[in-house]
């Protein structure tokens, strides 16, 4: 759930830089076709980009690592019918509380609309189908023109008819249902509906110009203010005198923007560029392959408390040591190991690691990964954060790390070196449902775990 949160907030971010953009160098330009591509191409990419990951110097091969047993840290008390909520957890049920009722006025709107223009009087003129009601406007629904009357030798009405068929026939009704899914994920953001403002802002652009390119700008300007009202239209309308009428008539009279005013379009190629680089690329070392084993299937439980253990004076998560003259392996002959083996340090870990309470509160879930050496006489030196997730999960992993007992170095050709290490930790709030969990006990009867590189631990916890 915590990555939902993240994801919504990348998108708004990328919204936000993105009409901030529009809005500033190319709202005011006559290139209508091109900023209502621009629009729906930006409104695409803020989905998308924080979706995509890619490797950041990944040229080397991808470091796997071995994948021990999942920790669960939970609160006995609280697995049994605790109603507190974190923060995150409001949040995300306030998020689909709001998007379950977006969506059903979206769905409740298009069924009114359908069965308006089902009760309505149907006829084909000009190619185009006109749906003729008392109650409606003049407007366009899809492939539908909406009129209160129609008179085909009315000039007045001609205009309008014109307007309603540019609608039509640019689907700018598809337009703006793309745009009503997206406010059904981002209701809560204001910018979602400053971004259907500037859309549909495009959209009457458009339908003006190709009025206007048959009829004088000073008759249709004066059609739109005899005819402007305050009645609101559906969700996928094009309303012809509703929307700022004042704006449109100023749009009528400005002159063409000159051809090399498109060269204000390239500026979204570095934002895109930089946007892509900042959600979607992930600094990877190039680090060689390591082995890999199959997953463990146990899910070992120990219990969790708000007080963690005492945090060494020192601790720095940089932890600067002068490394010495000694060449550090990723990869020797002999695999260091942990006293005890592997069942030892899953013990260790079981025994020693906790879901900091400050993470548990603010919903935190997420991978630490830390980097770590085991010196020549077994000792661990230079833990180091790779990524962290804050919340003090940070803090933990090092210290459970930095407190681990001594490991039996590794060896290159027969003598001691130093050997790097990598330990992702994952901590992740367990539903109280969780059905594969099994006891604590588990841990006096581990597997046989084949002494090898680390790969990831995960924490669990209520």
């Amino acid at each position: 759930m915590n990555a939902l949160l993240i994801y919504l907030v990348e998108v708004s971010i990328c919204l936000a830089i993105s009409l901030v953009i529009y809005r500033v160098l190319l709202s005011g330009l006559t290139f209508f076709s091109w900023n209502r591509s621009i629009l729906l191409g930006l409104l695409f990419l803020s989905g998308l980009i924080p979706l995509l990951q890619f490797e950041f110097f990944g040229i080397g091969p991808e470091v796997s690592e071995i994948i021990l047993p999942v920790f669960l840290v939970g609160d006995q008390d609280g697995a049994v019918g605790s109603s507190s909520l974190s923060w995150g957890q409001l949040l995300i049920r306030i998020y689909f509380i709001g998007a379950a009722f977006t969506a059903s006025r979206l769905i409740f709107g298009f069924m009114i609309s359908q069965r308006q223009i089902g009760k309505a009087q149907k006829i084909y003129y000009n190619k185009h189908f006109i749906a003729i009601h008392p109650k409606f406007v003049p407007a366009s629904f899809f492939e539908y023109i909406l009129m209160p009357d129609f008179n085909p030798d009315s000039p007045e009405q001609k205009q309008i008819i014109l307007h309603e068929s540019m609608h039509v026939r640019l689907c700018h009704s598809w337009d703006l249902l793309l745009v009503n899914f997206a406010k059904v994920l981002f209701w809560f953001n204001p910018l979602i509906y400053l971004f259907e403002n500037s859309l549909r802002e495009v959209h009457e652009y458009q339908a003006d110009q190709g009025v206007t390119s048959s009829y004088a700008p000073r008759e249709y300007a004066t059609l739109l203010l005899s005819l402007i009202t305050a009645k609101p239209g559906w969700q996928f309308m094009n309303n012809f005198n509703q929307f700022q009428t004042k704006k449109r008539i100023i749009m009528m009279g400005k002159s063409q923007s000159s051809a090399w005013q498109k060269l204000r379009f390239l500026i979204f190629i570095p934002v895109v560029g930089m946007l892509l680089f900042v959600f979607s690329c992930e600094k990877e070392d190039m680090s060689p392959q390591l082995a890999v084993v199959s997953d463990f299937p146990e899910i070992l439980e120990v219990p969790i408390t708000d007080k963690m253990p005492p945090i060494p004076s020192n601790l720095d998560l940089r932890n600067i040591v002068e490394v010495p003259a000694d060449e550090v392996f990723d990869v020797v002959e002999e695999q260091p190991s942990p006293q005890g083996g592997m069942n030892g340090w899953n013990q260790y870990l079981a025994k020693n690691i906790t879901y900091p309470a400050q993470a548990r509160q603010l919903g935190i879930e997420g991978t630490v990964i830390v980097v770590f050496e085991i010196q020549k006489d077994g000792s661990i030196r230079n833990v180091e954060i790779l990524r962290g997730i804050g919340g003090g999960a940070d803090e933990e992993a090092v210290r459970v790390v930095q407190n681990a007992p001594k490991w039996q170095p590794g060896k290159q050709r027969g003598r001691e070196v130093i050997t790097r290490m990598r330990l992702p930790i994952r901590f992740k709030l367990a539903s109280i449902s969780e059905s594969n969990l099994i006891s604590a006990k588990s841990i006096e009867e581990p597997k046989v775990i084949p002494s090898e590189p680390l790969q990831e631990i995960a924490e669990i916890a209520y």
